[in-house]
């Protein structure tokens, strides 16, 4: 039984941090782990992006209404443990990690009525499921009332080691890190604004941790907090 099994409302775990932090991945492991189902709010920007790219409008000429008509052909399908973004229904994971998309996406993020239709997207899962939900403002902006609240953090050296690392399937070397590491910084930049720590998030630095020992922490925290929930519930159904 999961943890939220008592409660009358879904739970919904937010997962922020920059980009490279280990955010999705460890998001889909802890809802694995917690019976829950993961949304990767990121997903949902590049697949709007990947649809854009479809039209064949140049990037440069790349208005909100462009790529709101694009991803006017994206939805959220619902998986096992998870939500994948579609595009006219078919299943795009390859497309939307592609080079193209990732050069395009940071941009597409900062338009505010596409953040508008994620978040939309997003808070509607969330009214059928518990999810574990990852992205740069999901604590803040998207779900103030979060059951529970994560911010990753990580070096940015180690980000890059760890993003080159799943990407190109062996060691990098240090040229290779140092050039991805540049990037991310210049992608930090970009997505200042939108990455925000809430006040009440637990930071977790994850610079020195494995992915197992930041999922077990996570998902401790979780059963602690719904926990809780579930006994001053029961307390509030026995008060007269």
């Amino acid at each position: 039984m999961s943890p939220a099994a008592s409660r009358d409302l879904p739970v919904v775990i937010a997962i922020d941090g920059p980009a490279a932090s280990g955010k999705s991945s460890t998001a889909h492991w802890v809802a694995s782990v917690l019976g829950f189902r993961h949304v990767d709010s990121g997903a949902l920007y590049r697949a709007a992006t990947a649809a854009a790219l479809r039209r064949g409008v140049l990037p440069s000429a790349w208005t909100e209404d462009v790529v709101l008509e694009a991803a006017a052909t994206v939805s959220l399908s619902p998986r096992a443990t998870s939500f994948a973004p579609c595009i006219d229904g078919g299943d795009v994971e390859a497309e939307i990690r592609g080079a193209e998309v990732t050069r395009h996406v940071s941009r597409v993020a900062q338009m505010a009525r596409v953040r508008a239709w994620v978040n939309g997207l997003v808070r509607e899962a969330a009214t059928r499921h518990d999810i574990v939900v990852d992205g740069r403002d999901m604590g803040t902006t998207v779900f103030p009332d979060a059951t529970l609240k994560v911010f990753l953090i990580a070096d940015p050296w180690e980000r890059a080691r760890r993003r080159l690392t799943q990407h190109i399937g062996r060691r990098p070397t240090d040229a290779e890190i140092a050039e991805e590491t540049d990037r991310l910084v210049q992608r930090d930049a970009q997505d200042a604004t939108q990455t925000v720590q809430a006040k009440d998030a637990v930071l977790i630095d994850t610079t020195y941790l494995t992915q197992p020992e930041q999922v077990e922490r996570i998902v401790a925290l979780a059963k602690a907090v719904t926990q809780r929930g579930s006994e001053t519930s029961s307390v509030d159904d026995h008060t007269v």
